[in-house]
């Protein structure tokens, strides 16, 4: 059975830290329920650090792989610290790792594989500890179902499946919802927030409509969030 439980933003809450206050609290919730305090730490799509900052146990060393070069530029540095400005799914971005890791973790990135079961079966060969958050198809339900399009993001039920098949773990999905003055500044967030992917697939004038039609004062988020150990051959 998987949890689900909701929780709201206020209207000024995606006003700090750059857009990112949804990000913060999903790596918070997601890192709170770790226990092991590991001390090597692999973050695919590490970002500008929302794990690392959230971790509040000592560790010993911290890798960060992010494709985007400015958030890599903002992610933490020190000498416990390494980032790897690339692709997580590089073909050759594992083999220059040094595994097991005590903990993978990936906190709102994994929704952008383009591989995602292959990807969850490389990182089963790469940890002790698995912790994952991952944005679902019911984020952003309502301006699907204004505009017509389907969502590009994964299922969450069938995404637990596919963690299943390489993870003993245990699963939760939070929904989210985060309050506008107006429509103009919720689709503003989705751009600036990263959230959306950078996909676009309106155009102006459609774009405009959606604005206009769309009938809610918050924008919907749904996140499966996973913890497991790999499971054995």
């Amino acid at each position: 059975m998987i949890a689900q439980h909701t929780k709201e933003f206020s209207k000024n809450a995606h006003r700090y830290d750059d857009h990112t206050a949804l990000q913060q609290e999903i790596a918070r919730y997601l890192i709170a329920r770790i226990d092991s305090k590991p001390q090597t730490i692999l973050d695919l799509g590490c970002g500008s650090g929302a794990v690392f900052k959230n971790i509040p146990w000592k560790i010993a060393h911290f890798t960060g792989v992010d494709s985007a070069q400015g958030m890599c530029d903002l992610h933490p540095t020190g000498k416990e610290v390494e980032i790897f400005c690339e692709d997580f799914e590089s073909p050759t971005l594992f083999s220059r790792l040094t595994p097991p890791f005590d903990l993978l973790i990936s906190s709102s990135a994994l929704q952008w594989a383009r591989d995602i079961e292959a990807l969850i079966a490389q990182i089963s060969l790469t940890c002790k500890e698995g912790a994952f958050a991952i944005f679902t198809d019911k984020t952003f339900e309502s301006i699907y179902h204004v505009s017509g399009l389907p969502s590009f993001l994964p299922n969450a039920k069938n995404l637990a499946v596919q963690f299943e098949n390489y993870f003993t773990c245990k699963h939760e999905i939070k929904t989210y919802r985060l309050f506008f003055d107006d429509n103009r500044s919720a689709f503003r967030y989705i751009k600036k927030s990263g959230v959306s992917g950078g996909k676009r697939r309106l155009n102006v004038a459609q774009t405009k409509a959606l604005i206009q039609n769309y009938p809610h004062a918050y924008l919907e988020f749904e996140v499966l969030f996973i913890w497991g150990t790999p499971s054995k051959a």
